[in-house]
């Protein structure tokens, strides 16, 4: 059978660094603040505290603050520059063409930042489905629950899917649930709940990933 691509979007489909992550990490110490009633630096602070421990900072303003997803997701996504912030490589199109299987995106971040940075990269219609924190019912990775709502909404048996991911928390629940695990990073190091460590994601052509899964 053939292999159930899972791809997340940010810092493995695209470099979100440079532009992109330093603009929605002010858009949300802002929201904090606004919100919360905090300073710059309380709120700077609390930002990367609930990221540190939940995996996302949405997960602890909804748990201790009963923060609207929505309300948070739309404010702290607004990005009048977009096309010019978004940094991938083409060649991605042509790895995408090449690589056999369902493809999904599966992403924390909110369905129309999602879907808008794939329609600039071009490689949207590569996807069967984007399945972003909406899907997952606001339970963002590396959180079991939101797993489990891609798997039973998409009727996948995890033992056919390979996550393609930057962060390796988030392949640890993958792994857990009998996924094939791929990370993108360039770690010298690499834990046990990983099956491959690529440099880029378009290493992907060049090794046998998806071998053990497709049969």
């Amino acid at each position: 059978m053939r292999p159930i691509w899972l791809f997340d979007l940010d810092n493995t489909l695209h470099n979100a660094s440079p532009h992109i992550f330093p603009h929605i990490n002010r858009s949300m110490t802002t929201y904090l603040m606004q919100h919360l009633e905090l300073d710059e630096h309380a709120a700077n602070r609390l930002r990367v505290d609930y990221w540190k421990r939940y995996g996302a900072t949405l997960t602890g303003l909804m748990r201790h603050h009963g923060t609207d997803p929505r309300h948070f997701l739309h404010d702290t996504h607004q990005f009048p520059e977009l096309q010019r912030m978004v940094v991938f490589d083409n060649a991605l199109r042509h790895l995408l063409l090449r690589l056999p299987g369902k493809k999904i995106v599966f992403s924390n971040g909110p369905r129309h930042y999602a879907e808008a940075v794939l329609q600039i990269m071009g490689i949207r219609h590569f996807f069967a489905d984007v399945y972003a924190v909406e899907q997952m019912r606001y339970h963002p990775k590396p959180k079991l629950r939101g797993f489990r709502h891609l798997l039973k909404d998409h009727r996948l048996d995890p033992a056919r899917c390979i996550l393609v991911e930057d962060s390796a928390e988030n392949l640890r629940t993958a792994k857990r649930l009998g996924m094939t695990t791929v990370w993108i990073s360039r770690s010298l190091r690499r834990p046990h709940y990983v099956d491959y460590r690529l440099p880029s994601v378009l290493s992907l052509a060049r090794h046998a990933v998806g071998g053990r899964a497709s049969g």
